[in-house]
């Protein structure tokens, strides 16, 4: 059966263009009801205009959709506070929210301004911690919610030039993993989606014969699995160009020395083993990697747990 979004009311951020704009046309188009926010500034983040939004929202409608222009900065809470109470008043609730916005201001680290790193991370990291917030009370009310956060790739491998980006993203893999924690009981399942595309943010990066084959919607199937009814959660999930690939955080077996061997001289000398990943694991949450240091200290040790 085919995936609908009937009855769900879907908050798409950095919606006037991209990603984003894809991702409420494909929404929209399965049923949902979506605010299209977009505040409408250059790729840097400055200026504004609710253009963006009101042109995406038309195409919406046209098309049989039914939507509604925000153009809340993500970066100031109460704008997106907001936005979650205009939408929960005018649809009922507040089902489905896809964290898309985001900025660029690329430096190498020895000449990014501490301005640049931070707003980078006010929009990208801290504002997806808005509209999260925001969005939340009503969903764990409801016993229903479904989050799609963004990374990249530059956060999870890295990218000269994209300290703040990277950091950014890579923030949001944390916040990501503990929302999906919190959210289990309430059925509020939280995912992630690190895409590559040609967009305005990614158009001066790559040659023309690439970009040709990196469309925005080639992203949007991924996001509206993860925003489905049947979505996995605590999931990061890489997509571009018609490729779909899970993406793992993964620690290695590693060994456990004993207390004579606790130097700096020790680990190097066993640093091979250390990083051996023939056994790596991805672990399901924080304490199982105390559980198991703890166990391979308590099996060197003859001790019984």
């Amino acid at each position: 059966m085919a995936i609908r979004f009937d009855g769900r009311v879907a908050i798409v951020t950095g919606a006037g263009n991209g990603l984003g704009k894809a991702h409420a046309l494909g929404l929209a188009s399965r049923g949902a009801k979506v605010v299209v926010n977009d505040f409408g500034g250059a790729r840097d983040g400055t200026g504004g205009s609710l253009s963006p939004a009101e042109s995406v929202v038309e195409e919406i409608r046209k098309a049989g959709g039914t939507a509604m222009a925000d153009g809340a900065d993500v970066s100031n809470f109460e704008q997106v506070t907001a936005m979650v109470e205009r939408a929960t008043k005018e649809w009922g609730s507040v089902d489905l929210l896809c964290a898309n916005a985001g900025i660029l201001r690329d430096k190498s680290f020895g000449k990014m301004e501490a301005a640049d790193f931070q707003k980078v991370l006010d929009v990208h990291l801290v504002g997806t911690f808005y509209c999260c917030k925001a969005a939340w009370a009503g969903m764990r009310d409801r016993n229903y919610g479904r989050i799609v956060l963004t990374t990249s790739s530059s956060g999870l491998y890295g990218n000269f030039g994209q300290a703040n980006y990277g950091a950014a993203k890579s923030g949001m893999v944390g916040l990501m993993n503990v929302l999906a924690e919190e959210g289990r009981k309430n059925d509020i399942r939280v995912n992630i989606i690190s895409p590559t595309a040609a967009t305005r943010m990614t158009e001066e990066l790559l040659p023309p014969q690439a970009l040709q084959l990196m469309k925005p919607n080639a992203i949007t199937p991924a996001v509206e699995y993860m925003l489905s009814e049947d979505a996995p959660t605590r999931t990061i999930m890489g997509a571009g160009a018609g490729s779909f690939a899970v993406i793992k955080i993964l620690e290695s077996e590693g060994i456990n020395l004993p207390e004579s061997e606790w130097t700096p001289d020790a680990v190097a000398a066993h640093f091979a083993e250390i990083s051996d990943m023939s056994k790596a694991k991805a672990l399901t949450g924080a304490f199982e990697q105390t559980q198991k240091y703890v166990a391979q200290a308590a099996a060197r040790a003859g001790i019984k747990l």
